[in-house]
C-alpha cells in the first residue's frame, strides 16, 4: 500500500489535458504523477522532462521504452518495470521481446543497435554504476552524440521515477498490472509492495 494516497484525477484543473493524454495512451492516468501534484510544481517539470525524453528526439520510442524497462528492471522498481512493460506494449515491442528483454545479449529478437543501448541502461542502473567507456565506443558504432544524450536521458529519467515509485510504494493501476503478469511475471516479476491494499 502507498505511503501517500494519491490525488484524485481532478484536483489540479490545469493537468486535465496531459491526463486526458496519459489515459488515452496507457489506458490509466500513473499513481506517481497523481501523487506527485501534491506538489503541482514537481508534477509539471516532471510531466514536461518525461515527454521530452521518451517522446522526443530520433531514438525510437520502443527502444526507450525498453531501455527504461531495462533500467528498471535493473534498480528493482516494480512499479516501474510493470509501466515499461505496458508502454513497451504500446509501443509496438512484441510480447515476445518483452518478456525477452533480460536475454538481451543472447536473444536473436535483439540486434546490435539495441543491444548496445539495453547494456548501458543495465550497467548505468547498478549501484555503483558500471558504465564504461567501452559501452559508450559499442554506443556509437550504431548512435549519433545527440541519440546517446536521449538514451542516457531515459536512463536517468528511470533513475528519478525507480526512487519515486519504490520509495513511495506506489500502488499499481489494474493495466500496468495486467501488462506485467501477461509479459513479465514468467520471468520472475511479481507486483511486490506495489500491488496496493
Amino acid at each position: 500500500m502507498a505511503h501517500i494516497s494519491p490525488l484524485p484525477r481532478d484536483a489540479h484543473p490545469e493537468f486535465k489535458e496531459r491526463f486526458d493524454h496519459y489515459a488515452r495512451t496507457r489506458g490509466f492516468v500513473p499513481n506517481s504523477i497523481l501523487t506527485m501534484q501534491r506538489r503541482p510544481a514537481i508534477a509539471h517539470a516532471f510531466m514536461e522532462l518525461n515527454r521530452a525524453v521518451l517522446y522526443e528526439g530520433t531514438v525510437p520510442e520502443e527502444l526507450k521504452m525498453l531501455v527504461s524497462l531495462i533500467a528498471s528492471q535493473a534498480a528493482g522498481c516494480r512499479y516501474c518495470q510493470a509501466h515499461m512493460a505496458n508502454l513497451s506494449s504500446i509501443y509496438r515491442a512484441s510480447d515476445a521481446k518483452i518478456q525477452a528483454v533480460w536475454e538481451f545479449e543472447t536473444s536473436p529478437l535483439f540486434n546490435a543497435r539495441e543491444r548496445a543501448a539495453l547494456r548501458l541502461a543495465y550497467k548505468a542502473s547498478l549501484v555503483p554504476n558500471d558504465a564504461s567507456k567501452a559501452d559508450f565506443e559499442d554506443l556509437r558504432k550504431h548512435f549519433d552524440y545527440d541519440q546517446i544524450v536521449e538514451i542516457v536521458a531515459s536512463i536517468a529519467l528511470f533513475g528519478y521515477l525507480n526512487r519515486w515509485n519504490d520509495t513511495m510504494a506506489t500502488d499499481l493501476e489494474d493495466r500496468a498490472l495486467e501488462v506485467a503478469t501477461r509479459s513479465i511475471s514468467a520471468v520472475g516479476w511479481t507486483p511486490g509492495k506495489h500491488l496496493g491494499a
